[in-house]
């Protein structure tokens, strides 16, 4: 198992689903978390009561990621908490929205691209004076990203840019030995893709996976742990798909 002890991670989106699962993974990994949310708050506690509860360390830290100044806020809490010293980034915060294309509003289309990808954008940009030499960033990216899946293109546009970011992210902090990669999930039961817990989607899902059943938040944590440790400290500016040979 991988060991993060003696470091500190951010982890967004962490109040539920794949954010809740990662952050509990790096804590029982040995780090300590930052588990962020935007307004559930009751939530957030839950996961920092459970990872106190089994010895970790861990706090919470609030910010609305669709405000344009909110990657900025959510960076200036970070950056004073850890005394700048930041070792992991998990930006797992994220918005979906199905729709055909010509029911796609440009209000839609604003909030997929402000979450999805200036937040991360500029969330990176924010705490680079905070991350320590060896340190790794995740971004979350999608099975939409390389292949059609549904009603989704606006919320495919927003992870394929992931995928660019970090192409161009890997290059410009690799001379400090920062590590830049994303995860590319399929279809995961989580409230996000509630549409997995029914006969349809569930049956949908089977059809399109190698692996013949539906994934669930702790399938990517591990894959995140992996990626946050010296375990993958040759891998940066790759798009990791961990979504059961879906579309292969």
């Amino acid at each position: 198992m991988a060991n993060l002890t003696g470091k500190t991670a951010l982890v967004t989106g962490a109040s539920r689903g794949i954010g809740r699962a990662t952050a509990l993974a790096l804590a029982h990994a040995g780090a300590r978390v930052l588990v962020h949310y935007s307004s559930a708050e009751q939530a957030a506690d839950a996961v920092v009561d459970a990872i106190r509860a089994a010895g970790g360390k861990a706090d919470k830290v609030a910010a609305d990621l669709r405000a344009a100044d909110g990657a900025h806020a959510l960076a200036k809490q970070v950056r004073a908490l850890t005394d700048d010293r930041l070792d992991i980034v998990i930006a797992n915060a994220g918005i979906s929205k199905a729709a055909p294309i010509e029911e796609t509003t440009v209000e839609d289309f604003d909030s997929l691209f402000a979450v999805n990808v200036r937040a991360p954008f500029f969330l990176v940009q924010q705490l680079l004076p905070a991350l320590r030499e060896g340190a790794s960033v995740v971004l979350l990216s999608s099975l939409a990203a390389h292949a059609s899946v549904s009603n989704l293109s606006a919320y495919a546009a927003t992870k394929g840019a992931v995928n660019t970011l970090v192409r161009h992210f890997a290059s410009a902090l690799g001379e400090r030995g920062i590590r830049v990669n994303a995860i590319a999930p399929g279809v995961v039961e989580t409230d996000m893709s509630s549409f997995a817990k029914t006969d349809a989607g569930r049956d949908f899902t089977l059809g399109m996976q190698a692996l013949k059943r539906v994934a669930q938040p702790d399938d990517i944590a591990g894959a995140a742990v992996f990626l946050a440790s010296d375990d993958a400290r040759w891998v940066t500016g790759d798009t990791l798909r961990v979504d059961g040979g879906s579309k292969i």
